[in-house]
Protein backbone atom coordinates (compact mmCIF):
# COMPACT_ATOMS: atom_id res chain seq x y z
CA UNK A 1 0.00 0.00 0.00
CA UNK A 2 1.36 3.41 -0.95
CA UNK A 3 1.59 5.77 2.02
CA UNK A 4 1.73 8.92 -0.13
CA UNK A 5 -1.48 10.73 -0.89
CA UNK A 6 -2.31 11.44 -4.53
CA UNK A 7 -1.75 15.15 -3.90
CA UNK A 8 1.78 14.78 -2.49
CA UNK A 9 3.57 14.13 -5.77
CA UNK A 10 2.48 15.82 -9.00
CA UNK A 11 1.90 13.69 -12.05
CA UNK A 12 5.09 13.78 -14.19
CA UNK A 13 3.03 13.97 -17.39
CA UNK A 14 1.10 16.96 -16.08
CA UNK A 15 4.31 18.69 -14.99
CA UNK A 16 5.81 18.09 -18.43
CA UNK A 17 2.72 19.52 -20.14
CA UNK A 18 2.81 22.59 -17.91
CA UNK A 19 6.48 23.15 -18.69
CA UNK A 20 5.80 22.68 -22.39
CA UNK A 21 2.94 25.19 -22.27
CA UNK A 22 5.02 27.77 -20.43
CA UNK A 23 7.93 27.24 -22.79
CA UNK A 24 5.68 27.66 -25.83
CA UNK A 25 4.20 30.86 -24.40
CA UNK A 26 7.67 32.27 -23.72
CA UNK A 27 8.86 31.30 -27.20
CA UNK A 28 5.85 32.96 -28.82
CA UNK A 29 6.39 36.12 -26.76
CA UNK A 30 10.05 36.33 -27.79
CA UNK A 31 9.28 35.44 -31.42
CA UNK A 32 6.43 37.94 -31.54
CA UNK A 33 8.66 40.69 -30.19
CA UNK A 34 11.40 39.92 -32.70
CA UNK A 35 9.01 39.74 -35.63
CA UNK A 36 7.40 43.03 -34.56
CA UNK A 37 10.68 44.78 -35.26
CA UNK A 38 10.66 43.47 -38.83
CA UNK A 39 6.93 43.58 -39.64
CA UNK A 40 4.87 45.62 -37.17
CA UNK A 41 1.25 44.62 -36.57
CA UNK A 42 0.15 48.10 -35.55
CA UNK A 43 1.37 51.55 -36.58
CA UNK A 44 1.39 55.01 -34.99
CA UNK A 45 1.96 54.13 -31.34
CA UNK A 46 0.01 50.89 -31.75
CA UNK A 47 -3.25 52.63 -32.70
CA UNK A 48 -3.74 51.63 -36.34
CA UNK A 49 -3.47 48.37 -38.27
CA UNK A 50 -0.34 48.01 -40.40
CA UNK A 51 -0.93 47.02 -44.06
CA UNK A 52 -0.16 43.33 -43.45
CA UNK A 53 -2.43 43.31 -40.37
CA UNK A 54 -5.21 44.90 -42.43
CA UNK A 55 -4.98 41.93 -44.82
CA UNK A 56 -5.08 39.51 -41.89
CA UNK A 57 -8.07 41.20 -40.23
CA UNK A 58 -9.88 41.49 -43.55
CA UNK A 59 -9.51 37.74 -44.10
CA UNK A 60 -10.57 36.96 -40.54
CA UNK A 61 -13.61 39.26 -40.83
CA UNK A 62 -14.69 37.59 -44.06
CA UNK A 63 -14.33 34.12 -42.52
CA UNK A 64 -15.78 34.82 -39.08
CA UNK A 65 -18.75 36.78 -40.44
CA UNK A 66 -19.16 34.68 -43.59
CA UNK A 67 -22.60 35.10 -45.14
CA UNK A 68 -23.16 38.50 -43.53
CA UNK A 69 -21.18 40.56 -46.03
CA UNK A 70 -22.64 41.98 -49.24
CA UNK A 71 -21.89 40.05 -52.43
CA UNK A 72 -18.37 40.62 -53.80
CA UNK A 73 -18.15 44.01 -55.44
CA UNK A 74 -18.11 47.69 -54.53
CA UNK A 75 -20.65 47.33 -51.70
CA UNK A 76 -18.56 44.63 -50.01
CA UNK A 77 -15.37 46.66 -50.40
CA UNK A 78 -17.03 49.75 -48.91
CA UNK A 79 -18.39 47.70 -46.01
CA UNK A 80 -14.98 46.12 -45.45
CA UNK A 81 -13.28 49.54 -45.42
CA UNK A 82 -15.77 50.67 -42.75
CA UNK A 83 -14.98 47.50 -40.78
CA UNK A 84 -11.23 48.14 -40.93
CA UNK A 85 -11.67 51.81 -39.99
CA UNK A 86 -13.85 50.76 -37.04
CA UNK A 87 -11.18 48.21 -36.03
CA UNK A 88 -8.59 51.01 -36.03
CA UNK A 89 -10.86 53.14 -33.82
CA UNK A 90 -11.50 50.24 -31.43
CA UNK A 91 -7.82 49.36 -31.20
CA UNK A 92 -6.91 53.00 -30.51
CA UNK A 93 -9.35 52.95 -27.56
CA UNK A 94 -7.73 49.89 -25.95
CA UNK A 95 -5.29 50.32 -23.04
CA UNK A 96 -1.64 50.69 -24.11
CA UNK A 97 -0.63 47.30 -22.68
CA UNK A 98 -3.42 45.54 -24.58
CA UNK A 99 -2.46 47.34 -27.80
CA UNK A 100 1.15 46.24 -27.32
CA UNK A 101 0.10 42.59 -26.92
CA UNK A 102 -2.19 42.83 -29.94
CA UNK A 103 0.65 44.38 -31.96
CA UNK A 104 2.89 41.41 -31.11
CA UNK A 105 0.18 38.90 -31.97
CA UNK A 106 -0.58 40.55 -35.31
CA UNK A 107 3.13 40.79 -36.11
CA UNK A 108 3.56 37.09 -35.42
CA UNK A 109 0.52 36.12 -37.48
CA UNK A 110 1.61 38.35 -40.38
CA UNK A 111 4.95 36.58 -40.67
CA UNK A 112 5.03 33.40 -42.72
CA UNK A 113 6.66 31.27 -39.98
CA UNK A 114 4.33 32.63 -37.30
CA UNK A 115 1.23 32.17 -39.44
CA UNK A 116 2.20 28.62 -40.35
CA UNK A 117 3.18 27.64 -36.79
CA UNK A 118 0.17 29.21 -35.14
CA UNK A 119 -2.60 28.52 -37.67
CA UNK A 120 -1.22 26.03 -40.19
CA UNK A 121 -2.27 28.45 -42.95
CA UNK A 122 0.22 28.09 -45.80
CA UNK A 123 -0.87 31.04 -47.92
CA UNK A 124 -0.62 34.65 -46.83
CA UNK A 125 -3.89 36.02 -45.46
CA UNK A 126 -4.91 38.05 -48.54
CA UNK A 127 -4.25 35.10 -50.88
CA UNK A 128 -6.04 32.50 -48.76
CA UNK A 129 -9.66 31.70 -49.45
CA UNK A 130 -12.41 32.30 -46.91
CA UNK A 131 -12.71 28.52 -46.50
CA UNK A 132 -8.96 28.15 -45.82
CA UNK A 133 -8.99 30.95 -43.26
CA UNK A 134 -12.12 29.51 -41.67
CA UNK A 135 -10.43 26.11 -41.36
CA UNK A 136 -7.32 27.71 -39.84
CA UNK A 137 -9.49 29.57 -37.32
CA UNK A 138 -11.37 26.39 -36.44
CA UNK A 139 -8.00 24.72 -35.83
CA UNK A 140 -7.16 27.49 -33.36
CA UNK A 141 -10.59 27.27 -31.73
CA UNK A 142 -10.41 23.53 -31.14
CA UNK A 143 -6.72 23.40 -30.23
CA UNK A 144 -5.65 21.68 -27.03
CA UNK A 145 -3.37 24.67 -26.33
CA UNK A 146 -5.08 27.49 -24.47
CA UNK A 147 -2.80 30.02 -26.16
CA UNK A 148 -4.07 29.08 -29.61
CA UNK A 149 -7.67 29.24 -28.37
CA UNK A 150 -6.99 32.73 -27.00
CA UNK A 151 -5.70 33.81 -30.40
CA UNK A 152 -8.92 32.57 -32.01
CA UNK A 153 -11.14 34.34 -29.50
CA UNK A 154 -9.17 37.58 -29.76
CA UNK A 155 -9.46 37.66 -33.56
CA UNK A 156 -13.09 36.57 -33.63
CA UNK A 157 -14.31 38.75 -30.78
CA UNK A 158 -12.61 41.90 -32.01
CA UNK A 159 -14.06 41.51 -35.51
CA UNK A 160 -17.54 40.51 -34.36
CA UNK A 161 -17.76 43.30 -31.76
CA UNK A 162 -16.76 45.93 -34.31
CA UNK A 163 -19.11 44.52 -36.95
CA UNK A 164 -22.20 44.37 -34.76
CA UNK A 165 -21.69 47.81 -33.22
CA UNK A 166 -22.08 49.41 -36.64
CA UNK A 167 -25.69 50.63 -37.08
CA UNK A 168 -25.88 49.23 -40.61
CA UNK A 169 -25.57 45.69 -39.17
CA UNK A 170 -28.05 45.96 -36.29
CA UNK A 171 -30.89 44.54 -38.37
CA UNK A 172 -28.89 41.31 -38.84
CA UNK A 173 -29.36 40.71 -35.10
CA UNK A 174 -32.98 41.75 -35.11
CA UNK A 175 -32.15 44.98 -33.27
CA UNK A 176 -34.20 47.87 -34.71
CA UNK A 177 -31.93 50.50 -33.16
CA UNK A 178 -32.55 52.93 -30.33
CA UNK A 179 -36.12 54.08 -29.82
CA UNK A 180 -37.11 57.70 -29.88
CA UNK A 181 -38.15 58.88 -26.44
Amino acid sequence: MNSQSPMSSPDPKRRRLLKLGLGAAALLAVAGGGVALLKPGLLESNTRLAPAARGLMRGVALAVLDGLWPAPGPAREASMERQLAALDASIAALPAATRAELAQLLSLLCSAPGRLAMTGLKQDWPQASVAEIGAALEGLRHSRLALRQQVYFALRDLNAAVFFTQPEHWALMGYPGPRDI
